[in-house]
């Protein structure tokens, strides 16, 4: 007999959803480059042995042609289906950005609601492999910019799994974003069938002098350095998005109306980033009872430098994130 696993990867937990969702809903597919299994079971092999249980009918490797398989998607959606589009890096959803922005996301709102585009696409980023200026880039404020659009981002297995079924099973168009780093961390398992809220943060750690928010592989960083300021009594209540569009601004506010102070951290640039936007809504709805402005930290304005000696420098690290939350104390 077979036991419950203490610890699951990112990838695994994929995998996982993928299988429980077309098990139970003939009308989910998956298809992207070499996601089948004569292929390879994908570049990260999320979903490997699924071609095998379920055909390569709903199972379907495709041609490099990121608009091919955007395209194929939405029309997919439009005719009934529950399609899972796997675009292998971010930096490529800009080939198929047409289809997505101009065609998925603004079909309800140009038929009157009358149309839905259940379409989930999974796109995986991140620097730290040296993979350069256009294979890394967090592109997230893009498309969590376009009305109709959900955009999630989990940091956790078990969040990976649920936020998966979730956007498989929601009427409109989400995006999927998985962060290369993660996709080897273990964490706790998911309770099968459990799916995560889009739009429903997490309050990770409690705390009473400051909120730090974030989200994706950069909440390996915040968590680390919650504990290291722990040691000097210096109490940091951590929140993890989950989901960036739409935000959870509920838990935000609650938590900051708290702490009366804030940081938000993520890996895109911090210039036009999801952490602008969150700390204008922090600013606009508690004037008055903040001690401190709300801190911001990202990577630097550049593409991903493939040198590692600049990828390091570029990327926001615990250092830089401590003395954020420093400085908002200070």
């Amino acid at each position: 007999m077979s036991s419950t696993p203490k610890t699951i990867n990112m990838i695994q937990a994929i995998n996982l959803a993928l299988d429980h969702a077309m098990e139970q809903d003939a009308t989910v597919l998956a298809l992207g480059e070499d996601i089948a299994d004569k292929q390879g079971g994908g570049v990260f092999k999320c979903t490997a042995g699924l071609s095998a249980k379920y055909g390569t009918e709903r199972v379907k490797s495709t041609p490099i042609a990121e608009q091919a398989i955007m395209g194929a998607a939405v029309g997919a959606a439009l005719g009934g289906m529950r399609p899972v589009a796997e675009i292998m890096l971010m930096n490529f959803m800009t080939v198929g950005m047409d289809q997505l922005v101009n065609h998925a996301a603004k079909l309800r709102f140009m038929t009157g609601g009358q149309t839905h585009v259940p379409l989930t696409v999974r796109t995986a980023t991140g620097a730290g492999f040296g993979t350069g200026g256009q294979h890394a880039d967090y592109l997230e404020s893009w498309f969590a910019h376009t009305a109709g659009m959900k955009v999630v981002a989990p940091s956790t297995p078990a969040d990976a799994y649920g936020l998966m079924l979730s956007c498989i099973f929601d009427d409109d168009p989400c995006l999927f974003i998985e962060n290369l780093p993660l996709y080897f961390v273990p964490g706790a398992p998911p309770v099968p069938g459990t799916r995560v809220p889009i739009g429903k943060a997490k309050v990770v750690r409690e705390g009473r002098d400051v909120t730090v928010i974030s989200y994706s592989r950069t909440m390996l960083e915040v968590n680390a350095v919650a504990d290291e300021l722990a040691k000097r009594d210096i109490s940091v209540e951590v929140i993890d998005l989950r989901s960036i569009s739409p935000l959870d601004m509920d838990t935000l506010r609650a938590s900051v109306a708290k702490t009366r102070r804030a940081v938000v951290a993520h890996e895109a640039q911090v210039d036009f980033g999801v952490g602008a936007e969150i700390a204008a809504r922090l600013q606009q709805d508690l004037f008055g009872q903040l001690l401190a402005p709300v801190g911001r930290v990202g990577a630097a304005r550049s593409p991903v430098p493939f040198s590692k000696a600049l990828e390091a420098a570029y990327l926001p690290t615990a250092e830089r994130i401590s003395a954020a939350i420093l400085q908002t104390l200070a």
